[in-house]
Parts: structure tokens; sequence; C-alpha cells
């Protein structure tokens, strides 16, 4: 099935998902996907890099009726047995909880690896032992390493750079062991630098997109780490959420217990990043007129070029992006904007 295929069939037979992660970026996206299609869903958060807020905004986006289908669960994936009674009744778990930034692994390696694979394995153990229907989890681009080949493909990694990236590979590892070993259908997906709404501007790690964005705003230095030739494939959240319920709902066993590469499979730098973001708010904010960015050293643990190839993806999955970074970054912009005047300036 495509897409269209498979959101007309969840709303003619809803089903009952597990979102882990559920009060984060990817996870309060995936949550208001899935209530807009009148799923239930469980959410398991424990705020470490969640917010509250998130949650806050979906009730407010959906009806009241969508919103009685949601039971939240404040609770640690490092806890087996939260893990078990969140998965009670689940058909369909979306793994997104996890440490992620390779900086914040690289600070502190043993909480990232306790969250990344301790709490992977508990999740997969609840899983297993509840009977759901298929385990997709958030793999990462991280994985492929020092690899040297553009664009990536699944079957060829290189040696991880930073522990967030040996904890995501070890996921891949024991999700692979679970499939053969205990039969556990699962789909990982490698995402590929995620943006869009509801993506937090503020702390030490956050990611480059809102973090520009912020500073912009508010007139902030814009730091580039190298020289702005760095690339990255930029991806859209309404894509990786079309990829989790194609990889939760697909139909053809060659497709499970594999991992897809999740992006667009278009290249773009950091100073066209940031020549995009620039004009895209310049309109809105004139001192961006003649803003330049300050360059600085390469960061440790950052991959130079990434690029993926989304063949299998679109081939075994049915994945077909909707958004490329332009029209990701225009769809998405006046949230950014709105948080960031308004309560993301309070957290400044």
């Amino acid at each position: 099935m495509d897409y269209e295929q498979v959101l007309e069939c969840l709303q003619n037979e809803p089903r009952t998902w597990l979102v882990t992660g559920v009060a984060g970026f990817i996870g309060s996206n995936l949550l208001e996907r899935l209530l807009i299609l009148n799923q239930k869903v469980v959410g398991l958060d424990n705020f470490a890099t969640g917010h509250s807020r998130n949650l806050e905004q979906i009730h407010a986006a959906v009806t009241p009726e969508q919103w009685t289908k949601f039971r939240f669960i404040e609770g640690d994936i490092r806890d087996l047995s939260t893990c078990r009674s969140s998965c009670a009744g689940v058909e369909y778990v979306l793994h997104q909880a996890a440490l992620g930034s390779v900086p914040r692994s690289l600070e502190d390696p043993v909480n990232t690896n306790s969250a990344n694979i301790d709490g992977f394995l508990n999740m997969l153990v609840a899983s297993r032992d509840a009977g759901v229907k298929r385990f997709v989890y958030a793999a990462s681009s991280s994985t492929y390493g020092d690899h040297p080949d553009l664009p990536k493909v699944e079957d060829r990694i290189g040696r991880p750079l930073s522990p967030y990236a040996v904890t995501k590979y070890v996921n891949e590892l024991y999700a692979d062991v679970f499939a053969r070993a205990y039969g556990v259908e699962s789909v990982g997906l490698r995402y590929f630098n995620i943006f869009g709404k509801r993506q937090d501007p503020n702390g030490a790690y956050a990611a480059v997109i809102p973090k520009w964005i912020a500073a912009m705003i508010h007139g902030e230095p814009v730091y580039i780490n190298g020289d702005g030739e760095t690339s990255r494939d930029f991806c859209y959240i309404d894509n990786a959420v079309q990829a989790n319920l194609l990889a939760a709902t697909v139909n053809n066993q060659d497709a499970v217990n594999q991992v897809y590469n999740i992006a667009v499979g278009e290249r773009t730098s950091l100073n066209q990043l940031f020549d995009y973001l620039r004009s895209n708010l310049a309109m809105r904010f004139p001192h961006l007129e003649n803003l330049k960015p300050v360059y600085r050293e390469h960061r440790p643990g950052d991959v130079r070029h990434s690029l993926a190839d989304i063949g299998k993806a679109k081939r075994l999955l049915n994945y077909s992006p909707s958004h490329r970074i332009r029209e990701g970054l225009h769809e998405a912009m006046d949230w950014y904007v709105g948080f960031c005047k308004g309560e993301g300036a309070k957290n400044r």
C-alpha cells in the first residue's frame, strides 16, 4: 500500500500504538498524526529531553474525542516494569525514546549508553513478551561513521565516530537478534537530520536548524563549525512520520526486519542552509539582510558529508518523501518563529 492507502486503512480500522519519547520532537508529531487518524495511543516519556508543552499543543490541535484515545505514562525506558506496563495491549510500538546528540554522548557516554542500549533492550523484551505485531525504532545515520561513500547505502557502514553512533548500531544488532531468536518483527529507520515543528531551539544540544533560527531572530551570532561546506540530507518531520506508519503496517515480509534510510536523497551544505534560513526570515526581520555567519573549528565526532540513498525504502516500504528542505522550512517556519518569539524566548 502507498501512504494514502495506509492512512485510509487506519481510519477505517483503528489500532493501538505505543509511542516512546512521546513528548519529544518526533514522538509528539507521531502522536498528533495518530490521534488525527482516530487511533488509540499510549505515550511514554520521562521528560529528559521532551516537554509537556508539546503534549499541550497536541491537546489543543485535536478534538476532545480524539484526545480521550491517548493515555500518557510518565516513566523511564531504563525501568523494565515500566516498559512492560506500557506495552500491555499494544499492537505497534514506535520507539523514539533516546538520548540524542553526538556532543552529548561524547561528554556523557554512560548515560547515553544506559538510555539508548539498556532502555532499547528493555523495550524489545517488553514488546516480545506482550506479543506486539511490529516494533519500529529510531535508528540513525550516525551508524555510517567514517564510511566515505556517498550516497549512504544501508548495507555499507564504517566505524562509529561517537558513543551515540555506537548505541544506535547496537540497537540494530539487538533488533536483528530478537527477530531471529524470538520472532520479534522490527523495522529500523535511519533518520537523516529530521527537522520541523516542536524541534527545540534551546539547550546545548539543539539541532542546527532551530538553533540558527533562534539565533537569527534574537540577533545572536550564527556559528558554523568548519568551512560551511559540510553537508547534510535534511528531512522534514512529515517524511519521518510517513516512514513510521509505512514501516509499522507494511505487509511484505521482505520489508520486515530491515533498516532503512529515511531522508530526501538531497545534500545541502551548511552555507546553503544559512542562506535558505536568512532569506526565509529576512522579510520578517530586516536586521538579517546583511547577516553573515561566524566560522569556527570543526566539531569532533561529526561526519563531513551525509547523503542518503532512499531507494530501498521506496522499493520495500513505498516511502515517498512529501517535502524537500525548502518546502519543509516554509511549512515549519511559522512554528519556529512563534516559538522563538514567545515561549521559547522565556527560556533563553
